[in-house]
């Protein structure tokens, strides 16, 4: 009976040990920020940009950058992943400028030369700041919201306390919270994540079109999370598909540049079902087979 009850207390203990750990290490896990110094400077190959800083009210600095178009028709708001820093995301930028459209990417606290205490209140906060900075140059019907991977939860977000023209979601999750369940389903991650950033929730509340755009072969993020999601709000909410798509190289299939391509430069325009079948059912085998 000892033994039994020795064994269960080195097992509670290396769980507790365990759990511990993942509270105050999540955040090395789930963002992989690259540092750059104050006086880096930025350069693109034709493109032509502007960078600023925003201060926040607990003393952290915002950096971002603005990618400016010729006759700018909007603008697009550029959430971008959990790694590296806009140095390297900054090459996407050609993805909408080349349709007419400014981008707006910024570096979430601890990457690149932004600083501050990472939490997601914070970043949530930090990231209403910069789109309304944006309203003030800009009508909210000329601003997307575009949130990649990790940064479409807080692309949703910023989506259901305001309102864009639209939004665009690149290989979203359902939430962080589901994503590391998958990797370790028996710690309690509700107890135990900071970030458990429930796309799902806020999507509720998004009233703009929602545009979703995920590959079949995505291994970190599953195709069918975008499935899910996309049937919170299918009214209106369109999800494309990239044929052998994965998590991190949507942008070398032209399929999604042609998905990207009709989406924002696309007006919503309502469907007329007069005298489409939309109402018409097929009869049973059993009305079939008395008629």
């Amino acid at each position: 009976m000892q033994n039994w009850l020795y064994i269960v207390l080195v097992i509670l203990g290396i769980y507790i040990l365990l759990s511990v750990l993942l509270f105050y290490l999540q955040d090395y896990f789930l963002f992989k920020p690259e540092k750059l110094s104050k006086d880096f400077q930025f350069h693109y190959d034709n493109q032509e940009i502007e960078e600023y800083n925003i201060e926040t009210r607990d003393g952290a600095t915002i950096n971002g950058l603005r990618f400016k178009s010729q006759k700018p028709k909007g603008v697009v708001f550029y959430l971008k992943g959990n790694s590296k820093s806009i140095k390297g995301w900054g090459k996407f930028a050609v993805d909408f400028t080349r349709h007419g459209y400014d981008v707006i990417m910024v570096d979430y606290r601890g990457f690149g030369k932004s600083t501050g205490r990472r939490t997601q209140k914070a970043i949530k906060r930090d990231m209403q700041v910069v789109y309304d900075k944006i309203k003030e140059q800009v009508a909210e019907k000329y601003i997307i919201l575009y949130g990649r991977s990790m940064g479409s939860g807080f692309a949703a977000k910023l989506a259901s306390m305001n309102n864009p023209r639209m939004l665009i979601l690149d290989a979203p999750y359902y939430s962080l919270s589901k994503v590391a369940k998958k990797f370790i389903p028996f710690m309690p991650l509700s107890l135990l994540i900071k970030f458990p950033m429930p796309t799902y929730k806020w999507l509720r509340y998004v009233n703009c079109p929602i545009h979703i755009i995920h590959g079949t072969d995505d291994r970190l993020i599953p195709y069918k999370t975008s499935v899910k999601l996309s049937k919170i709000k299918p009214e209106s909410t369109t999800l494309y598909t990239v044929i052998g798509g994965g998590h991190k190289d949507l942008n070398t299939f032209e399929s999604y540049h042609k998905m990207l391509g009709e989406i924002i430069t696309s007006r919503p325009t309502k469907v007329n079902l007069e005298g489409s079948s939309i109402n018409v059912k097929h009869s049973s085998k059993h009305a079939n087979a008395k008629a």
